[in-house]
């Protein structure tokens, strides 16, 4: 594939420096206004399952690059910049010198133990503040993980999967599922259900493979490797290598789990159980450099000496407080002009500001107008509308429920627009990983639209999205009874041929193979 050999006059591309990746090709460049090397990563459009752009992918990529660059934290690479040249996506990133965990497993196998749970507890330190921002990797595997000389770990691709996910949940069993398979999660190969649980399943696979030299769930094709993730029980690395700790096979297997509910709560708690097993990392000859003057090591020497006791007494500095506009100068004209401004950051895919913008003017509007008034509940439902596309879901699940609230009080539990606020409010909890809230909410929202007579394909569409979660939580007997009662529903309303009869029984096909 011909690239330009400049972007948008500023950064140059390196001759010779191409790399293949799964959904993209990396190559090295030159920021020429600040003088600087970079990664320039393009998408593969010809690997989506689509094979083509449009405007809502542009839109996904551009809405994750962004929250991608807020997660601050040493693990992940700077995002510095994303774009578009022709019908190509790219993004501009921090360049990483060091050597991919692929190519550690393909020289070395198997990996020190100790080495191991290192490795693991950095990219777990990495998934802890990602998760904490509602961002799921859904790619981890060792080609997107990179052992520097310093001895860090960076996380690479964050946001990339998700940006490149259809809003529209896709076919996972015909092989075009976006992720890899032989690190693909149980939940993602059925539904392209994902959750931070997801994250830490694949994670599990990695440091297996780095433990044993063998990936468990391989198979000679997509489909194949996709089906062993559902219906292979996991061996523990100690079958394999004797001399894994008790503790860190125990811990693998549970990460392992088929129903993400078995897994581990959080990488937080992952990371603190593999912190166990690092001690003293040995000598890592050719991979990392054991200098003890190394200045990343010095630096963070310094912060590892706060006593833990110190750190659990203490509590986190709080971020100053919003501080919102006093009640008596809202008027009616100022939330007109806080949501047209709102809108125009929401169309360049600014969502963090355009939420920051209406979150300052909710509260005094409420004071001003009351809660209930009209103008007010629709600044809030743009504020929780701009919380969910930024992938806020914990505000934004917030939001939702508090509206949920207030407008069946107002007009009515059977209010259209209450139920729809229930429904975003459980779409947000399955997004946090919270499967079980999400279907106790979605499963007591049916019963209310069937009682309030809601429309056909509103009753359709909630089925649908409950069979689906009930797979991604782990059930996959209970989702086969949902969907298959669902089916013929869905060929009366929309006929045979349709698109949605076709995925579920393709995903049904998967069950009672």
């Amino acid at each position: 594939m011909s690239r330009p050999t400049s972007i948008d006059n500023r950064y140059d591309l390196i001759p010779n420096s191409l790399r293949q990746g799964g959904m993209g090709e990396v190559w090295f460049g030159f920021d020429k206004r600040l003088d600087r090397k970079v990664a320039i990563k393009f998408i593969r459009i010809d690997k989506l399952p689509d094979g083509k752009p449009d405007t809502m992918l542009t839109q996904r990529f551009v809405r994750e690059s962004r929250i991608t660059a807020r997660l601050e934290h040493p693990g992940v690479p700077s995002v510095y910049d994303c774009g578009t040249v022709g019908d190509d996506l790219y993004l501009v990133m921090q360049l990483i010198d060091g050597c991919p965990v692929s190519a550690l497993l393909d020289e070395v196998g198997h990996v020190p133990v100790a080495w191991v749970a290192a490795i693991g507890a950095q990219v777990c330190s990495v998934l802890a503040v990602a998760h904490t921002h509602s961002l799921v990797h859904r790619d981890l595997k060792p080609s997107n993980l990179m052992l520097c000389a310093d001895g860090t770990v960076k996380v690479l691709d964050f946001g990339v999967a998700a940006a490149l996910a259809s809003n529209e949940t896709r076919l996972t069993m015909t092989g075009m599922a976006l992720g890899t398979p032989e690190y693909m999660a149980p939940e993602q190969a059925l539904s392209a259900t994902t959750s931070p649980q997801s994250d830490l399943y694949s994670l599990g696979v990695i440091l297996d493979e780095l433990l044993t030299g063998e990936n468990q769930f391989a198979g000679a094709t997509r489909l194949a490797a996709m089906r062993n993730h559902i219906d292979l029980a996991p061996r523990s690395p100690g079958a394999c290598r004797p001399a894994v700790p008790k503790g860190l096979d125990h811990l693998i297997l549970q990460m392992l789990a088929k129903k993400p509910e078995n897994r581990p709560a959080s990488a937080v708690e992952v990371y603190d159980r593999l912190m166990e097993f690092c001690g003293d990392l040995p000598a890592f000859p050719g991979y990392v450099d054991m200098a003890a003057a190394h200045p990343v090591r010095m630096y963070s020497a310094v912060v590892g000496r706060i006593a833990p006791s110190v750190r659990e007494a203490v509590s986190p500095p709080s971020k100053p407080e919003r501080v919102p506009m006093p009640a008596q100068t809202v008027r009616a004209s100022d939330i007109a002009l806080a949501r047209s401004d709102a809108r125009a950051l929401i169309a360049e895919s600014r969502f963090t500001q355009a939420a920051d913008l209406l979150a300052a003017i909710v509260e005094p509007a409420g004071q001003t107008f009351g809660a209930q008034d009209s103008s007010v509940i629709n600044l809030r439902l743009e504020l929780a509308d701009a919380l969910f596309l930024g992938g806020d879901y914990s505000r934004a699940a917030s939001a939702f429920g508090k509206l949920a609230e207030d407008l069946a009080v107002r007009d009515g539990a059977g209010n259209d627009l209450a139920l729809r606020c229930r429904q975003q409010q459980a779409t947000c909890h399955a997004a946090l990983g919270e499967s079980s809230l999400a279907l106790s909410k979605l499963n007591a929202l049916l019963k209310d639209e069937r009682r309030f007579g809601a429309d056909e394909d509103r009753i359709l569409e909630l089925r649908e999205q409950i069979g689906l979660l009930e797979f991604g939580s782990g059930n996959p007997s209970r989702a086969a009874s949902t969907l298959k009662a669902l089916l013929p529903d869905l060929e009366r309303r929309h006929g045979a041929g349709h698109l949605k009869v076709a995925r579920i029984r393709e995903i049904l096909a998967t069950v009672d193979s």
